[in-house]
């Protein structure tokens, strides 16, 4: 593999934006992709994947490159050095590039490999907190797990098409698909593909969703004609996906704080044909309080900290801190004791993260049901995803009906 120096270029320029100006992964390399139009598909790849691979194993590769925070940009070069030693492709002699020992690499590479917190590159309050919430075996198999790339899973809009018309469309393209069994609305591609440049995209025939994240909104078991509340939902993507299970039919309200992701939603609800969904803003305490009693289903899918889905946001785990479980731990809790007043007597609720962490989890729900807004409630199931046991994204969810 011949190494191009302004792709390099490029993915040094987005470790600079990442790592020293605390840019979010995902929008520094859609950034970063527009800076030369000349760049095709493999080259858009190769930026993306190498930084995205670079940032999952930042502190294994500065560890080998024997380089600290803040990276200056000769460091930042050093890191894209070690990825390349390590993958056994030739690095160019450029002068950006110091001379690299590609034997000590690899033999630091081995060393540090029979330490988890090294080998998985995470966090020592990480991996410490890992253990001691899910014990060293599962913690050890899920984030080995959550450092493999993930799939592309797309969620055929049923309300336009079906999973064996889109996936005869999809081919047709060139994107060759596979079912998942188990779940009626996914296909998974064979190789990762812009889908978002399709017909198929724009007409509204699918959304990229994970397929553990697609679990949630049937869980909560809606049917069409009931009055279902979304209470955190953000940009919409289980808010669709509620709208195509209802057909359509009764009311679907998108709440969220963020006024500009429910602008999204809109966008995205008029591609995909979702006519029952009516977004509104949480701009005071009066636009929860006007629902109270009223939904069928209530769907609360927690702000958390997002440590089942690593495998797409690496970053995070750099960007985490130990405080910020105590503060959004707290937040869920508020959350699920405000929200589900909404839920009339005879109607269910589905409580989700996508957190691995029980603290974010059950036992939120069981400290919810333990108190007076939880005790007209009880527990109707739940279900762990662990993305070591699934091969998708570490998810949590549990419905409660109100007696």
């Amino acid at each position: 593999m011949k190494l191009h120096r302004n792709l390099v270029f490029a993915v040094v320029d987005a470790l600079n934006l990442i790592f020293n100006e605390g840019g979010y992964a995902d929008k520094v390399v859609a950034k970063v992709l527009k800076f030369d139009k000349r760049w095709g598909a493999r080259d858009r790849g190769f930026i993306a994947e190498t930084t995205y691979d670079i940032v999952r194993w930042k502190r294994l590769y500065a560890e080998i490159a024997e380089v600290k925070a803040p990276y200056s940009r000769p460091n930042l070069f050093r890191l894209f050095a070690v990825w390349a030693v390590l993958r056994g492709i030739e690095v160019p002699d450029w002068k950006q590039i110091e001379p690299i020992p590609s034997r000590r690499i690899k033999g630091k590479f081995d060393e540090l490999s029979k330490i988890r917190k090294f080998k998985e590159s995470i966090p020592d309050w990480l991996d410490e907190l890992g253990v001691k919430a899910l014990g060293e075996k599962l913690w050890t198999s899920e984030v080995s797990a959550l450092n493999k790339q993930a799939d592309v899973i797309l969620r055929v809009n049923t309300l336009k098409t079906t999973n064996k018309e889109l996936r005869m469309v999809l081919k047709e393209n060139d994107i060759e698909t596979d079912f998942i069994k188990g779940y009626p609305e996914a296909l998974k591609l064979k190789e990762r593909a812009n889908v978002f440049v399709t017909d198929a995209f724009s007409n509204g025939f699918f959304e990229v969703q994970d397929a553990s994240s697609q679990r949630v909104s049937q869980f909560l078991e809606v049917q069409p004609g009931h009055r279902v509340v979304d209470t955190c939902a953000g940009a919409g993507g289980k808010t669709l996906h509620l709208a195509a299970l209802m057909q359509n039919k009764g009311q679907l309200i998108a709440l969220d704080i963020y006024e500009n992701k429910l602008r999204e939603l809109k966008r995205r609800a008029k591609r995909a044909g979702a006519h029952n969904i009516e977004p509104r803003t949480i701009d005071s305490t009066k636009v929860i309080k006007k629902l109270h009693g009223s939904a069928d289903r209530v769907l609360i899918d927690a702000p958390c900290t997002g440590l089942g889905v690593l495998r797409r946001n690496p970053d995070a785990k750099w960007k985490l801190q130990p405080e910020f479980l105590e503060k959004i731990t707290k937040t869920q809790s508020k959350i699920l004791s405000d929200y589900s007043k909404i839920v009339k007597t005879g109607g269910k609720m589905v409580y989700a993260t996508c957190s691995i962490l029980p603290q974010e989890n059950f036992e939120q729900v069981q400290y919810f049901l333990n108190s007076d807004e939880g005790q007209d409630f009880r527990l109707v199931k739940e279900d762990k995803i662990y993305a070591s046991k699934s091969g998708y994204d570490g998810f949590y969810m549990a419905l409660l009906e109100k007696n």
